[in-house]
């Protein structure tokens, strides 16, 4: 079986070589999520997620931008470097939804390749 990460990243780069760098995260979702439809995935954009702590709902409103499939959460950015928080947010996101694998996609950079991270849910080296 192919990856679908696979796909979901040459759709980022075609959404990447049509707009290039320096737009909003905002623009970069629209045109992700449209690119992404248009090769038949099941996407949800803006997933509202719930925090629970000891039988309470302590947050509520935490968003992730995409998820494909059910499979695969990508939280975009357009910012000039990626901090650890970011991939530390994309981490917690896979922890909360029980989902195995994330892509954290910067659109802020030259070359698309250079702006991805990928991230594994209960990775054991």
């Amino acid at each position: 079986m192919r990856d679908i990460t696979y796909d979901i990243i040459n759709c980022a780069i075609e959404v990447h070589r049509r707009l290039g760098p320096g737009l909003l995260e905002s623009v970069y979702q629209k045109a992700l999520v449209h690119e992404l439809k248009l090769r038949n995935f099941e996407v949800e954009s803006e997933l509202s997620i719930d925090v629970e702590y000891k039988g309470i709902n302590v947050a509520n409103g935490l968003r992730l931008d995409i998820l494909i499939d059910g499979e695969v959460i990508v939280e975009l950015k357009s910012v000039e470097n990626v901090l650890p928080v970011h991939k530390k947010q994309l981490l917690t996101y896979l922890k909360l939804l029980d989902v195995q694998v994330g892509l954290l996609i910067n659109f802020n950079v030259c070359q698309l390749r250079e702006g991805i991270t990928r991230i594994v849910n209960n990775y054991e080296e």
